[in-house]
């Protein structure tokens, strides 16, 4: 899922969130820590779900262990939940915040509906995000492009038995790789980023070159009728080649590398992350 979509903010808060059976599911750690202010939200939900199980609730049950982002980059089980056993846990936190906390999911709940039921909203609102972040308009319809490019293809995955999202790691690690020499996580290196979208720190040519990848993989595995993993992976190297070999022909017209190591964080967040690696 792209970054931006899998955290919200409330009152200056991250909160970790995840699509999983048509609807959000929440960070159940993430809820807890802001209504209680406790210094140790794990240990505080370790306490509360043993009361819960204690008085016979059954929104424990309910709850799902959902592969979310750590502060580390990785991705962990964390127990998650849906809107509606949130505010169940939401009633057993003492804390003022509840009401606020509870309107704010009920209008995040109803921008989804509203996405669903017309999806331009949700496009307007990805925008808008980014506009607020100081990209440019250009690059905004090309990474909105890639999207639905990128969404295109995993679709024709999904279809053709692609189902682990280890699987889903592999096959785009192939098109990267083929396209610049490089995976996702090589990538990232290169351009100094941690937990941060890759695409997102991208330039016009970068992300250009990565649509065009996608793209052909697409059109590869439909012409050939790929089908499993396997067959997938054949055609995601064949798509990634052609944008590769593309690539290598701009570079040598146009003098420079398109790869670049430079990416989109702000001056004051390279300083602060220099500042803590130092520590």
């Amino acid at each position: 899922m792209d970054q931006d979509k899998a955290l919200v903010v409330f009152q200056g808060k991250q909160i970790r969130r995840t699509w999983h059976n048509n609807e959000w599911w929440f960070s159940v750690v993430d809820i807890v820590g802001v209504l209680s202010e406790s210094e140790d939200p794990r240990n505080y939900w370790k306490v509360l779900k043993h009361r819960l199980k204690d008085e016979g609730s059954e929104v424990v049950t309910k709850c799902n262990q959902l592969k979310l982002a750590a502060s580390d980059g990785k991705y962990y089980e964390t127990d998650c939940a849906n809107t509606e056993s949130i505010f169940r846990i939401i009633q057993s936190v003492p804390s003022p915040k509840a009401e606020p906390f509870k309107q704010w999911l009920a209008k995040v709940g109803y921008e989804r509906v509203q996405e669903i039921e017309n999806p331009e909203l949700a496009q307007k609102r990805m925008k808008e995000i980014y506009k607020a972040k100081g990209y440019s308009d250009d690059w905004i319809e090309k990474r909105v492009r890639g999207i639905a490019i990128r969404d295109e293809l995993t679709d024709e995955w999904k279809k053709r038995g692609v189902e682990t999202d280890k699987e889903y790691a592999i096959l785009t690690a192939e098109i990267s790789k083929a396209t610049f020499g490089l995976t996702p996580s090589e990538y990232q290196k290169l351009k100094g980023l941690k937990k941060e979208n890759l695409r997102d720190h991208m330039n016009d040519l970068e992300l250009i070159f990565t649509m065009l990848g996608e793209r052909v993989t697409t059109e590869i595995t439909r012409s050939k009728d790929s089908q499993e993993f396997d067959g997938c992976e054949s055609s995601a190297k064949e798509g990634g080649e052609v944008a590769g070999n593309a690539r290598k022909d701009a570079e040598k017209r146009i003098g420079k590398s398109i790869i670049s190591n430079k990416n989109y964080l702000g001056q004051s967040e390279k300083e602060k992350r220099k500042s803590l690696e130092k520590k």
